[in-house]
């Protein structure tokens, strides 16, 4: 026989070939115990992650949420800019309402009495003037105060810088004032309304439980330990829960993140799917690689004099920034996440006969034998030959 009829020979007999399973029992401790340890690895994975951890006998939901909130809360300030005054809700939570976010006023730099007119740039490399060629009349740039005139004016009398048609006097640059001006912020309070739905439920609920009413809620302050259900926060407590220091926060300001997680398990009573609160700032706080640290923003406040001109008063306000986020997952009882689960789990099974054959047949001592006796191979010619009288 030539070669090439030995490669289809071959060839043939591998392409018609079939294989067919076998039952081989072998009576050997280590592999019956490597066999029992795998059954029981795979059937803990089963019972004990995928069904009771995960829940995979449950359909899920993701949540559907709303928030709204109010803040209270009264703080007493005197400056010289602004003399003796009381600040309200509608001073410091600006603006009044915002989705799922709220602000509050913790300090200010004040540039009281501006009018629409002309004055001197305040100093600096790109202000600073020799003569009106210096200064070129109708230029204006973001980061200036105003369109220049194209004089160049006296600022004080050792510095002369471009004038500048805008709201004089120029607000002043520097740091904010150390303690915050606004301090007293730290005690007010804020109610957190949330309201939540698992629309393929038909689920729903709020964070104002059924057992709260009005006289608890007037009453109440959230604490963690002691009173988790009140929906009502102190802003100190807040950043506290974070880690962080209140008053050295509202320097320059920041952003404060509550973190509101609704995981319902529907198969129990209603009454174990409660809200769990957490806290963390999201800003960015590293003195090493910080700049322009905090948060702020300006307005104003406009007015007329008794000659009937407009003024205002200019704020740079500092505050924290308070977003709500709200997470969430509920899971109900369905056949058929349960049997897709179940039958994923049961599919792991055949991973334990591929382990104990691989340990049988390449490990074991005795692999040669087991392999004889595993794999059997039978011609069909050989039978046909067999049966001939």
């Amino acid at each position: 026989m030539s070669s090439d009829e030995g490669c289809c020979v071959s060839f043939t007999r591998c392409f018609f070939g079939y294989s067919t399973a076998k039952s081989l029992v072998i009576r050997s401790k280590a592999v019956g115990a490597l066999n029992r340890l795998c059954q029981a690895l795979v059937i803990a994975y089963i019972v004990g992650y995928v069904c009771v951890l995960k829940k995979g006998y449950q359909d899920t939901d993701s949540v559907i949420s709303s928030v709204t909130t109010k803040v209270k809360g009264i703080a007493l300030t005197n400056t010289s800019d602004l003399g003796l005054r009381i600040w309200d809700v509608a001073d410091y939570v600006i603006p009044p309402q915002e989705e799922n976010s709220f602000f509050v006023l913790t300090n200010l730099n004040i540039t009281p009495n501006q009018t629409a007119s002309r004055c001197a740039e305040n100093p600096g490399p790109e202000s600073s003037c020799s003569s009106d060629h210096d200064c070129k009349k109708g230029f204006h740039d973001s980061r200036l105060g105003g369109v220049r005139t194209g004089r160049c004016v006296n600022f004080s009398e050792t510095n002369k810088t471009c004038e500048v048609l805008a709201w004089c006097p120029l607000e002043k640059s520097g740091e904010p004032p150390d303690p915050p001006m606004l301090a007293e912020a730290e005690n007010f309070t804020v109610l957190i309304k949330n309201s939540i739905r698992y629309p393929k439920f038909n689920f729903n609920k709020r964070n104002i439980l059924p057992h709260i009413n009005s006289t608890y809620l007037s009453q109440c302050i959230f604490n963690n330990v002691t009173d988790p259900d009140c929906p009502i926060f102190r802003l100190r407590d807040i950043v506290a829960m974070a880690g962080e220091d209140f008053l050295t926060m509202a320097v320059h300001g920041g952003v404060m993140g509550v973190q509101i997680r609704w995981d319902c398990n529907l198969d129990i009573a209603e009454s174990w799917c409660i809200p769990l609160y957490s806290f963390r700032r999201l800003d960015n706080k590293d003195p090493e690689n910080n700049v322009a640290p905090g948060y702020n923003f300006r307005f104003a406040k406009y007015y007329k004099n008794r000659d009937g001109e407009e003024m205002r008063t200019l704020i740079k306000g500092y505050g924290i920034r308070f977003d709500i986020m709200v997470f969430g997952k509920a899971g109900k009882f369905h056949v058929v996440p349960t049997l897709l689960n179940i039958g994923a789990g049961l599919g792991l099974m055949g991973l334990v006969t591929v382990v104990c054959d691989w340990f049988v047949l390449f490990v074991m001592t005795k692999r040669h034998l087991y392999r004889e006796h595993k794999y059997s191979y039978v011609d069909d010619y050989v039978l046909v030959s067999n049966e001939v009288p």
